[in-house]
């Protein structure tokens, strides 16, 4: 990506402009794959072992070199809130449950989980550090205002740096109501952006227009995309009730995940960048939630 995107950074009162550019890794070394296991109910499964997972990259069996179950990483989440026009009338209910969900998020689960808040409308800001202080999250979302335009994909690849700077997992929740208006990033580096950081996209697409003729179908087919191919989820709910259960299940995923790597190892390239990387579970019936590939070497 040769373009860079002025980036409004908003902490502890503090404002700086700054030239942001995303965080790549140029050389890929060791494959991580956060995978959840699901049974053909929908159903979480747990207590899968090493030798219960088959990994293949671009049609290569891959041998496991690290396994954890349940793993107990770290996890950074970047909480990416679209503050665009078009959020108005359901802003102030998606602050509700996201300041539900970031109390429940520090109840439990590892004492180093850490979320940091990011804005965006024509452009994007970065709200909070990376904390576990609820009261500082909550702060950084009052009096939010919905104006002007969608800048998504700009958001997605800042966030995506910031996070390739963590350790652990990494995380990205994006709320938004679809589509991107204003831009400097294409599709496709935000995309390459959230690959080489390691980072697992969770959307919730708050539609508040339940017919396709005014909705934006092909941005909302760009955040399948985004959380298919990185190994997370897309979620269409209402605001109340139904955007707190989104939440709860995301929650459930990303305290049941297991962690795989690989060395690759005997891998054929071809001309694309993009390995494409499966996993499955020796048990029929099952499905494994987790990225479908990754940007490493190519033919020269």
């Amino acid at each position: 990506m040769s373009c860079t995107r002025r980036t409004f950074f908003a902490t502890s009162g503090l404002a700086v402009w700054a030239q942001q550019q995303p965080v790549f890794r140029t050389e890929v070394k060791l494959v991580r794959l956060l995978a959840t296991v699901k049974d053909a109910n929908g159903g979480l499964v747990g207590g899968l072992a090493k030798e219960d997972f088959r990994i293949s990259d671009n049609g290569a069996p891959q041998e496991v070199a690290i396994f954890e179950r349940q793993t107990e990483q770290p996890l950074s989440v970047a909480i990416m809130l679209d503050i665009s026009g078009s959020t108005a009338k359901d802003l102030k209910y998606e602050v509700e449950s996201l300041q539900r969900f970031s109390k429940t998020l520090f109840g439990s689960g590892n004492e180093r989980d850490k979320a940091a808040l990011f804005t965006f409308n024509h452009d994007v800001a970065r709200r909070t550090e990376f904390t576990r202080r609820v009261k500082r999250l909550d702060d950084a979302m009052k009096g939010l205002k919905a104006e002007a335009g969608t800048s998504l994909y700009d958001a997605i690849v800042l966030g995506a740096g910031e996070l390739g700077r963590r350790d652990g997992r990494r995380v990205m929740i994006v709320i938004t109501d679809g589509g991107d208006t204003t831009s400097v990033s294409s599709f496709h580096a935000a995309l390459e952006g959230a690959h080489r950081n390691d980072t697992v996209i969770y959307a919730m697409v708050v539609v508040p227009i339940e017919n396709d003729a005014g909705r934006n179908i092909g941005g909302e087919h760009a955040l399948v995309q985004f959380s298919n191919g990185t190994g997370g989820k897309v979620f269409y709910p209402s605001v109340g009730a139904a955007l707190d259960k989104a939440f709860d299940s995301i929650l459930t995923d990303l305290r049941t995940q297991y962690l795989l790597a690989y060395y690759p190892k005997d891998v054929p390239l071809t001309r694309n960048r993009y390995h494409t990387v499966k996993v499955e579970t020796k048990a029929a019936g099952l499905r494994v939630q987790t990225r479908t590939g990754y940007y490493g070497d190519s033919v020269p």
